[in-house]
């Protein structure tokens, strides 16, 4: 006598052999297959856009650095991408017939000194736009930014005038006499500080908890001591952009070096650069060698710091 199977235990069965069964046959589906492919084209399209660019953008570089490989007969020879003979008198020439280590000790030493002004001051002035309360804070931080719209060429003749006139009568009175701003130390003091390392700071102190504070102060921490030993140590990435943006910026600066140096053994590089352009003759290998070198010192301090550098620009633009 066969015993009784109880129906939801064949029901169970039934359902199994259907499983099996349908795990046999491949899914249908439809569109899956079309949008794989759309989405394939779309990522091949994209990388061959941005490759486009890229090579737009570098080959004008690339012809420098080509540039800078030739000979002066070679330059003149039309365009192409590689020298027809390889040399390096250029590289030769503007390291030891020009003054080309002068020009860049000048720089160093303008964009360093200004650069660590902007690191000090912003980071001490953006801390207290950003956390201390005094009456007009609100207004005299939009002044600040306000400065951001005027143009250097707009402040030419009262930045000159301070610095001739001025200046030179303020220090008078404490005993410094005969003092002339119209050099490297007049270029450091108009940059000693900038309206953009402010705003950076500011923001990116503003992103920071206030619950920080508030244990420093419990601690007795004045205001110094919590902007020194609690602020600035965590605004590491902010402080990375703005060194990074005021040391380019400073070193790449032509205007205001070739309106206040008169000497030619405080020239920066970018005034160098005009040495190899005459009137009737441009060397252009040397020209070329000198604008590479230039770029060295900047691209080395962006690849070591540019993990912070975008960090600090992206959390600037957060209010916490």
């Amino acid at each position: 006598m066969s015993e009784r199977v109880p129906p939801y235990v064949q029901a169970a069965k039934e359902l199994a052999l259907e499983g099996e069964a349908a795990a046999g046959t491949a899914p249908v589906t439809t569109g899956i297959p079309g949008r794989e492919r759309a989405d394939q084209i779309r990522i091949v399209l994209t990388y061959i856009v941005l490759f486009s660019v890229t090579v737009l953008f570098a080959i004008p570089f690339l012809w420098s650095i080509s540039t800078s490989f030739r000979t002066i007969a070679d330059t003149s020879a039309g365009f192409s991408l590689l020298p027809r003979h390889w040399t390096t008198v250029g590289y030769h020439d503007v390291l030891h017939r020009y003054n080309f280590a002068s020009f860049a000790m000048n720089s160093a030493i303008i964009a360093g000194t200004v650069t660590a002004t902007n690191l000090f001051l912003a980071s001490l002035g953006g801390y207290a736009f950003a956390r201390l309360k005094f009456p007009g804070r609100e207004v005299l931080f939009m002044l600040v930014l306000g400065t951001l719209m005027i143009p250097d060429q707009l402040r030419l003749v009262p930045i000159y005038e301070m610095l001739v006139n001025w200046l030179p009568k303020w220090v008078g009175y404490l005993g410094w006499h005969n003092a002339d701003f119209v050099n490297r130390q007049g270029l450091i003091l108009i940059q000693i500080v900038s309206a953009t390392s402010l705003f950076l700071m500011r923001q990116y102190f503003l992103t920071i908890p206030r619950d920080l504070e508030e244990a420093a102060k419990l601690d007795g921490a004045g205001y110094f001591k919590t902007y020194w030993r609690v602020m600035l140590p965590l605004a590491g990435p902010a402080l990375a952009a703005v060194g990074i943006l005021t040391f380019q910026g400073t070193w790449n600066q032509l205007f205001w070096p070739a309106v206040l140096l008169q000497t030619s053994s405080q020239y920066t590089i970018q005034i160098g650069l005009a040495v190899f352009r005459g009137e009737y003759l441009t060397l252009w290998p040397q020209l070329m060698a000198a604008s590479v070198l230039a770029i060295v010192p900047i691209l080395l301090i962006f690849i070591v710091f540019q993990r912070y550098f975008v960090a600090g620009v992206a959390s600037a633009g957060v209010k916490g």
